[in-house]
């Protein structure tokens, strides 16, 4: 697919989307961004020529800035919280209709909805990955800790498991001890999981985190960063392991910095 010269970001939460802006506007494009959340707002407008702030239900706003700018092609890239279906903060008519046409509200289903609102008046969602392939990780241990042969026991099993939740999406992280299930992800997110799963087990957690085996790369690529291993040092998790090829570290240097520094293993399989 030939790539358009102005580039919209839809953006969510975190350093990700501000990592894809960087990283097109280097290589030439024009990037107009739309915020949904207001943590990275500063940082993105260093790479955006145009920073519009909507929130997720804002759906009529949202597509007459699209239309307006002359956009053809967005990148739907950063956390925004499911819990907004919850709350149905700010969601105008068009959302609330779009809402009621689904059946099931899991991540899949209001994802594809999503790309299909844009498809309907002639916007295409790309691949999360075009503008951020380097932040895909390779297989092996990339920190200086490796995995105890009881650890590897526990990333085997919790690798299947998590693939086993992925195919009824419900979530792609799971927390593992001693072969014994401590929290499975669901709506609160990775982090509140790994929280939530360390605390029952005490010390020496592992997290595993993976591609749906189904993975849409138009949007939930999984994805960690240094705030997850802060959450991990805090409740004594002592075990991170991520799909090999599938997943992203943001500030991939630090964090691994991070984790020697904190005696956590880090490791893509």
């Amino acid at each position: 697919m030939e790539l358009e010269k102005v580039q919209g970001l839809i953006a969510g939460d975190g350093s990700l989307p501000v990592k894809m802006a960087q990283e097109a506007k280097e290589n030439g494009f024009d990037v107009v961004c739309i915020s949904l959340s207001g943590d990275n707002v500063r940082e993105l407008r260093k790479y955006c020529s145009k920073v519009y702030s909507c929130c997720p239900g804002e759906v009529k706003k949202i597509e007459k800035i699209i239309h307006d700018e002359g956009v053809k092609q967005v990148t739907m890239i950063g956390k925004v919280h499911k819990g907004v279906l919850l709350r149905l903060l700010k969601f105008d008519s068009r959302a609330i209709e779009l809402i009621r046409s689904i059946k099931r509200w899991n991540d899949d289903e209001v994802m594809l909805m999503i790309v299909r609102e844009f498809e309907r008046f002639g916007v295409t969602v790309l691949n999360q990955t075009i503008f951020i392939k380097s932040l895909m990780i390779p297989a092996g241990v990339l920190g200086k800790h490796k995995p105890c042969e009881k650890q590897i026991e526990d990333v085997n099993y919790g690798f299947w498991l998590a693939k086993e939740m992925g195919k009824v999406d419900v979530g792609q992280t799971v927390v593992v001890k001693d072969k014994m299930v401590m929290a499975v992800e669901a709506i609160e997110g990775t982090d509140k999981c790994i929280l939530r799963g360390a605390k029952l087990a005490k010390r020496g957690a592992c997290v595993v985190k993976v591609a749906k085996p189904c993975q849409d790369k138009r949007f939930d690529i999984p994805a960690i960063g240094l705030r997850t291993l802060k959450n991990m040092k805090a409740c004594g998790a002592t075990l991170i392991a991520l799909e090999a090829n599938e997943t992203i570290i943001v500030d991939q240097e630090k964090t691994i910095k991070y984790a020697d520094k904190h005696g956590i293993v880090v490791m893509a399989v």
